[in-house]
């Protein structure tokens, strides 16, 4: 990686954002809009790649129906093998970008032509259809998009040491997840897009090529408009390799770490398993096939909530505590999907379901990521070293082995139910001979041949009526499993405290930082001030550049140097007033925001009798006193527990 340290020493690879704190364009561009290229790809995947699979490449019947049980499953084992080998590489990264970062430029250009790699597979060949899809499957899960969402996913933790700035990241970026898969993937494809792809292979083929080159530009703008701060803040001195025996111990000791990727898992699997029967659902049980109103709708009230959230999650998440609005949301989603499934055929009855179950999904679609990293920042404390990237490689494996499980459970569920895929009719001419067919099986046709309307290349799709044994698994996967679920996140969850002490520990992770460059010799300077110096030796640097290059312009164009340097000094003046004058407005804001919080304080207080007071006082005192006594009992078993992880960590530097 030194090579590659050293190219990206660039200036064309330097972030865009320069400040120490989270702001706008950073909030907006690298975690909102820039991940929604690949967010929007992958959300498309997960739930229509199947379809594409089983209705128009009809791989269903391939292996009696065991290829598509067996070969995601084989596939997700290799793609959790190379999110093992990606996380040790990343801790291994150490670039002037981060650790994370320069993988999520080299992810762009995979992403791209590995997607359009999935749906170009050669007709005609069975064994060339399938080893093209077993091949084209593997670049794009187990290379591409490893390689993207391990150093997306560590972006948030990375960003920051301030909770309240990595929360808000966390939101957003959570928004550009909802904005992909609640609205675009849910809600625009059912109705406009699938529709009209049918079963149409070349239609398929080239709606994905257009989505796929869509990623290219937008993960170029995460990767710009991102910053990680926490691997940066300990500038040039040199980073202890921790052995990846080390590694594995922290975070499998670790009681945080532990209750998240278990609820991870299990939530992985049960979202996958419902949003890979969705489809199926919204044809053969709720509605008819590709209808392009049951799915929007399902999706309509499910997507409300989510967009309800945006304002509404971390007001209270800040108010009540992100693992307590977490575990009241659980209950709340568990009660909707039992709404759903008392009348799984009604659609006034689902869709109030799911709209009460999305309501209760909020909290933990929004502050997840934020939870997980006040685990890492925990782990970092209690061990003495950061494991981001190996964490996040259990985190990413377990997606990927679950939705290899996932699939193969699924399309072994179908299959063995006796799924019947549509007939297709490449024309109106081989329509009625498709219909003969069916009738000679003794199969019904969703909806009466009449009123069979062509696709925009004039072939025709033929959905048929499934038997009541695939009506009764695909209600059990889209809306079963999830009553008990929730309950069960809910009881994993409420173990969650980390958030309590966090801060606390954030400061002594600092002081420790400082002692060990100390020790080192060199003088400690604060992240936040270095990153200034820095910054403004860039910008020097930057200026001399540009003053070199615009005299070589005026010298070729015949213009004044002298005034045009002056134009653009008073424009980098002009440019640097207004952002000073934003900076003043944001601090006057946020003053006038404390002061009023404190004034509506007061104001509750006035209100209070001198014996209610006293009682509020003592109750705040008793639960102070309680929380130190908790804190001064993790302290001294968290700084036993890091010496006994440094000695180790010495001892293994000794061999």
């Amino acid at each position: 990686m030194a090579t590659a340290g050293k190219m990206l020493s660039g200036r064309i690879f330097n972030s865009k954002i320069r400040s120490q704190n989270v702001g706008g364009k950073e909030r907006w561009l690298g975690y909102m809009i820039g991940p929604c290229g690949s967010l929007l790809f992958s959300a498309v995947m997960g739930t229509y790649l199947n379809v594409y699979y089983t209705d128009v490449l009809n791989l269903g019947t391939v292996w009696g129906g065991m290829f598509l049980v067996i070969f995601p499953i084989i596939s997700k084992i290799i793609d959790a093998i190379t999110n093992v080998i990606m996380g040790y590489i990343i801790d291994r990264t150490h670039t002037k970008q981060g650790k994370a970062r320069p993988w999520l430029l080299l992810s762009a250009p995979l992403l791209t032509v590995t997607g359009i790699l999935l749906f170009v597979v050669p007709s005609g060949n069975m064994t060339l259809q399938i080893i093209w899809v077993m091949l084209s499957y593997n670049l794009y899960y187990s290379v591409a998009l490893t390689i993207y969402n391990m150093s997306h996913n560590l972006l948030v933790p990375l960003s920051t040491r301030n909770t309240a700035q990595r929360s808000v990241l966390a939101v957003f970026n959570n928004i550009a997840t909802i904005m992909m898969s609640g609205i675009l993937v849910a809600l625009v494809f059912p109705m406009l897009i699938i529709p009209s792809l049918g079963t149409s292979k070349d239609l398929w083929i080239t709606c994905m090529s257009i989505l796929s080159c869509i990623t290219l530009p937008l993960a170029f703008l995460e990767y710009y408009y991102t910053k990680e701060r926490v691997t940066l803040e300990g500038g040039e001195t040199k980073q202890r390799e921790v052995p990846y025996s080390l590694q594995l111990k922290a975070i499998f000791t670790d009681k945080y770490i532990l209750i998240l990727l278990g609820y991870f898992l299990l939530s992985t699997l049960t979202s996958q398993l419902k949003n890979i029967s969705l489809p199926y659902y919204c044809n053969y049980v709720l509605g008819t096939y590709s209808d392009g109103i049951t799915q929007t709708m399902v999706s309509v009230l499910g997507g409300i909530p989510m967009g309800i959230g945006i304002f509404a999650v971390w007001p209270l998440a800040k108010k009540f505590g992100k693992k307590n609005l977490t575990v009241v949301g659980f209950v709340i989603f568990s009660l909707g999907s039992l709404i759903c499934c008392l009348a799984p055929t009604n659609m006034p009855t689902v869709l109030v379901g799911q709209f009460v179950k999305n309501l209760g999904s909020l909290p933990s679609a929004y502050v997840f990521m934020a939870l997980f990293s006040d685990a890492l920042d925990h782990m970092e404390w209690k061990n003495g070293f950061r494991c981001d990237g190996l964490a996040m490689s259990v985190y990413s494996t377990i997606t990927t082995a679950v939705a290899g499980v996932v699939t193969g459970i699924f399309n072994g569920a179908l299959s063995g139910a006796g799924y019947l895929a549509p007939q297709i009719a490449a024309n109106g001419e081989e329509l009625q001979t498709v219909l003969d067919f069916i009738a000679s099986q003794g199969w019904t046709t969703q909806i009466d041949p009449s009123l069979l309307k062509p696709l925009t290349d004039g072939s025709f799709t033929v959905a048929l009526m499934q038997p009541e044994t695939v009506t009764t698994v695909l209600v059990l996967f889209f809306l079963g499993i999830e009553v008990v679920s929730g309950l069960v996140y809910a009881g994993m969850l409420s173990f969650i405290t980390v958030e309590k002490t966090v801060d606390k520990k954030l400061v002594i992770i600092r002081a420790r930082q400082r002692v060990a460059v100390e020790a080192s010799g060199e003088v400690w300077v604060e992240p936040e001030v270095r990153a200034a110096e820095e910054q403004k030796q860039m910008d020097a640097e930057a200026e001399e550049a540009y003053s070199k290059e615009l005299r070589e312009r005026c010298e070729k164009k015949g213009l004044n140097y002298e005034a045009e340097l002056a134009k653009h000094v008073e424009a980098v003046r002009a440019k640097e007033e207004k952002q000073a004058g934003k900076e003043r407005l944001a601090k006057i804001k946020a003053e006038e925001k404390a002061k009023k919080a404190a004034e509506k304080q007061a104001q509750r207080l006035a209100k209070l009798t001198p014996e209610q007071k006293q009682k509020r006082d003592a109750r705040r005192l008793a639960q102070e006193k309680k929380d130190e006594a908790r804190w001064q009992e993790e302290k001294a078993k968290g700084e036993a527990y890091y010496e006994k992880m440094q000695k180790a960590l010495a001892a293994a530097e000794a061999k």
